[in-house]
């Protein structure tokens, strides 16, 4: 099932993820249909905030990325990224190389806008799948990428947070019409709802 993408201006954007203690079926649902509304999207990454779920859940698909490379080791194997895709992380944890490097970014939560941002070029996470199992994964290049703006939503960081002050002063009309709109259609729902009770 698709799900609504929250976009910029919906607070639960700015929430911190609780972690999940056990990994039922509602998770798995959930994972399904996140992935589901990520390849709608054309997105190569979704975090539960982005549907409105304040948990430590995150999916990604960057089988499709051509012309950026990535690297991947699977629990100490290496693999073809692309037969790991899509991924499901639970209660991810990520530790950052030391090298960095400036790529362009884009969200699902902010249509349209872009921004070059410094990321780790390699990191190592720890978390679960969603058969409660353990994972470490080490990656370099572009699933680095996707899985650092991914885990930073599911901490209330937007990659915006990550942008030079320049970029931000840039956008920054941008991103206020995009906030206002949100929060316009935040109230109207709210109205509706308030409506459909009575």
């Amino acid at each position: 099932m698709k799900l609504e993408i929250v976009q910029y201006g919906d607070p639960v954007l700015r929430a911190k993820g609780k972690r999940i203690d056990k990994i039922d079926d509602r998770i798995r649902e959930l994972a399904v249909n996140m992935i589901e509304t990520m390849h709608a999207a054309n997105g190569v990454g979704l975090a539960a905030q982005q549907i409105g779920e304040p948990i430590q859940v995150t999916v990604l698909d960057v089988s499709q990325v051509e012309d950026r490379p990535t690297t991947m080791k699977l629990n100490g194997t290496e693999i073809d990224p692309k037969i790991a895709m899509p991924l499901v992380l639970i209660n991810p944890e990520v530790d950052l190389g030391s090298e960095t490097e400036m790529g362009t970014e884009g969200c699902l939560s902010f249509p349209e806008i872009t921004g070059e941002i410094s990321r780790a070029k390699s990191i190592f996470l720890r978390g679960q799948d969603l058969n409660s199992n353990s994972i470490e994964i080490e990656t370099t290049g572009f699933l680095a990428r996707a899985i650092q703006h991914e885990v930073d939503h599911l901490n209330g960081i937007l990659f915006i947070d990550r942008m030079s002050s320049a970029t931000k002063i840039g956008l920054s009309s941008r991103l206020k019409r995009l906030q206002k709109e949100t929060q316009r259609g935040m109230k109207h729902r709210q109205r509706a709802v308030a409506e459909t009770t009575l």
